[in-house]
């Protein structure tokens, strides 16, 4: 395989701006700035507290999508939030289901602006026998410009508000039934583990990605552990500590190759953040531990970076970070210059790891018939026609 010798920027320019609806969404607001806006209404400080945890258990336990929902809120104050607030989250606008039970969604973004084209992310669910995991995106387009990655040849438009990524979560829920009051013989969740690997670069949207994870893992809420949710980076160092400290969630590491020269071309951020400078970053993760391993996500590209020597050399460079390899069949997409290794060469590279002592999975591919497997989310359904897309959207509705 012959790389492009083209230099591809390493990052790319928000085009737009967050403009917030008229009358915003208290979706995605900390406890603390719910009570500040309560206090703008008029709402007396001895009342915010409590109004402030019926507003959270209504609308991240319950699931309310409305003011007029919350029975245990006051009429009359029922009435003051529905004048001022509400609890909007995205709207799905196209869902798409795999052979294999994937599920991928097209949720459209409310706006202030009426002379802004709609914004739309992406997101996946894809259920399993002992879970069912939702990958969340953080941004509308990427600021990267990972040479193998389909979502990566889009613009960056802008970064997602904390709202609109907890927002993937609940829409997530409303669509599988999947809030408090849902009746199962088990009981159990069908949304149990968060992957931040959808569309965008969560460590270049630090904040809002911070603030939503951390509603998320909220036990009085939506309440899924820390342990259960999972953020992957291709390697924004000076915000991998931040993770640990301010977040406490597992750390993905979009590795991808071993040496520099060819990480560059796959992942151009290395230019900028050289795998020595990532590796140590990943050594000083707070919590990493045997218990709490980083994953170390593999690409497998042929001809690229699948050799038995590059097995050997990952094993030498991971050498003494609590991890875990995640090899992934690299997933085609249009106009890809690279090719999937070959199975064969997958299991070898696999098997030597193995017997270094690293868990080393190879990730099953899922959803690649509607392109949303890991590396292929862009946003596709944008190229549907108005019929096909409003057809999508009815057939969401009535399933």
């Amino acid at each position: 395989m012959t790389l492009s010798s083209s230099v591809a920027p390493l990052e790319k320019v928000p085009l737009e701006t967050y403009v917030p609806p008229a009358k915003p969404s208290l979706i995605g607001l900390s406890r603390a700035e719910i009570a500040d806006r309560l206090g703008e209404i008029g709402v007396a400080p001895a009342q915010r507290k409590m109004r402030t945890q019926q507003l959270w258990h209504w609308m991240y336990f319950r699931g309310a999508k409305s003011f007029a929902e919350m029975t245990s809120v006051s009429k009359d104050m029922r009435a003051e939030l529905e004048q001022h607030f509400t609890v909007d989250r995205p709207e799905m606008v196209a869902e798409q289901i795999s052979n294999d039970g994937t599920r991928k969604w097209l949720l459209r973004l409310p706006s202030g602006d009426a002379f802004q084209k709609a914004h739309e992310v992406e997101c996946v669910y894809i259920p399993e026998t002992d879970r069912g995991t939702l990958c969340v995106s953080s941004q509308v387009g990427c600021t990267l410009n990972c040479s193998f990655c389909h979502t990566g040849t889009q613009r960056l438009v802008r970064n997602l508000t904390a709202g609109e990524i907890v927002g993937q979560i609940m829409v997530a829920r409303d669509r599988l039934s999947d809030w408090a009051d849902r009746e199962t013989p088990t009981g159990s969740r069908l949304v149990t583990n968060i992957v931040m690997m959808g569309m965008g670069e969560p460590l270049y949207n630090f904040d809002a990605v911070r603030d939503a994870l951390l509603i998320t893992a909220d036990n009085e809420g939506i309440g899924i552990s820390r342990r259960r949710i999972t953020l992957s980076t291709s390697g924004v160092v000076p915000n991998i500590i931040r993770t640990g400290e301010e977040i406490g969630v597992m750390l993905a590491i979009s590795l991808h190759a071993v040496r520099d020269d060819l990480r560059n071309e796959l992942v151009p951020l290395n230019r900028k953040y050289p795998i020595a400078e990532l590796l140590q970053a990943c050594r000083d993760y707070p919590g990493s531990s045997n218990a709490r391993r980083i994953t170390f996500e593999y690409v497998m590209l042929k001809g690229v970076n699948d050799s038995l020597d590059d097995a050997k050399l990952l094993v030498k460079l991971l050498k003494g970070i609590p991890a875990k390899i995640n090899l992934i069949p690299f997933n085609p997409w249009p106009g890809s210059r690279y090719e999937c290794s070959d199975w064969e060469q997958i299991e070898k590279f696999s098997e030597y790891i193995f017997n270094a002592g690293y868990s080393s999975p190879v990730r099953t591919p899922r959803g690649r018939d509607i392109l949303a497997a890991c590396g292929q989310l862009k946003s596709e359904t944008e190229k549907l026609s108005a019929r096909e897309r409003q057809a999508l959207r009815a057939m969401a509705m009535t399933d």
